[in-house]
């Protein structure tokens, strides 16, 4: 693959080694996760035993919303490694560690640490969460906000039918961005997708294939209650109203219905209607101004919450 630019031709770089890539990642991080971000390079400051018996390649604060920071496990992956003898063990023992919660105690003393032995880097925390804050701060954050950023240099094409089957786990908490990166001498370009902003959902193409079932709302909804696509429209008609920007995603297990990071998914699992907010409930209430009532729809407990505006 080639990009052109003013006249020229680049190709993609293929990385000698996994840490030439990660060096790549820590050195451009502003550039990739935003202005807002601070990413710690811990892989050799971080005993394994405390992510789930594996080190990790970094941790990723994203501070673009003031109010609702994340917190990611980062995990660089070269293209050319086995999905099923490398990536795959590696992500699945980062569950492992999101489900102890002395696992992420001792984390969060071990992160607290390194920051104060970092003036720079403490520095930066101060400037968002401010210094007597700092240890609430890594204990909150990373208890309520559980990710796994995996960045590659290329596609797996393993990675569509993981994010599916498991999506408890891989759909929820992996958030998959691939890096490329294209030189003519000393020029180089880099391509990112999707955008960090929009990273929550992430567009994982499946391999194309004659005869692929198309998915549409029609489709979906396609033998369910009238009383469930009553529910589906009072949903996406009110969301609609509220937020005019928002858009409907149609895939193969569910809608998604959302603008960058604050987004809807609503699941259609045997004849019955799931909802799931992908980001916490309060976070959505914020950014669409809507309420929770628990208490609509007694006789969906599935489903079990509805969405009034206000």
């Amino acid at each position: 693959m080639k990009l052109f630019s003013n006249n020229k031709a680049h190709v993609q770089y293929e990385y000698s080694t996994e840490a030439d890539f990660e060096n790549e990642v820590v050195k451009n991080s502003k550039q990739f996760f935003g202005a807002n971000s601070i990413y710690i390079d811990t892989k050799r400051k971080i005993e394994s035993k405390n992510i789930g018996a594996s080190i990790p390649d970094g941790f990723l604060f994203d501070f673009s919303d003031k109010f609702n920071p994340e917190f990611y496990i980062v995990e660089v992956e070269l293209e050319s490694h086995s999905f099923y003898n490398h990536i795959f063990p590696q992500i699945t023992k980062f569950f492992g560690f999101y489900r102890n919660l002395k696992s992420q105690n001792d984390l969060v003393e071990k992160i607290f640490k390194i920051i104060n032995e970092d003036s720079d880097l403490k520095s930066n925390f101060i400037r968002y969460v401010g210094e007597y804050e700092l240890y609430r701060f890594l204990r909150i954050t990373i208890e309520k906000s559980q990710n796994i950023l995996l960045i590659l240099n290329g596609e797996k094409r393993e990675l569509p039918e993981i994010m599916e089957t498991y999506f408890e786990t891989w759909g929820k908490i992996v958030k998959l961005v691939v890096i490329k990166k294209f030189v003519n001498n000393t020029d180089v370009i880099y391509t990112m997708h999707p955008d960090f902003e929009n990273i929550e959902f992430p567009e994982v193409e499946d391999e194309i294939t004659t005869g692929a079932t198309e998915y549409t709302e029609e489709y979906h909804l396609e033998g369910v209650s009238d009383t469930v696509k009553a529910i589906y429209k009072n949903i996406k008609e009110n969301v609609l109203k509220t937020n005019s920007t928002m858009i409907l995603i149609h895939r193969s297990t569910m809608f998604q219905l959302g603008k960058r990071k604050t987004s809807l998914l609503l699941l259609l699992i045997e004849k019955k209607l799931d909802s799931l907010l992908c980001n916490r409930m309060r976070l959505l209430e914020r950014k669409l101004s809507v309420t929770l009532l628990r208490h609509y729809l007694q006789g969906y407990k599935n489903f079990g919450m509805d969405l009034v505006v206000q």
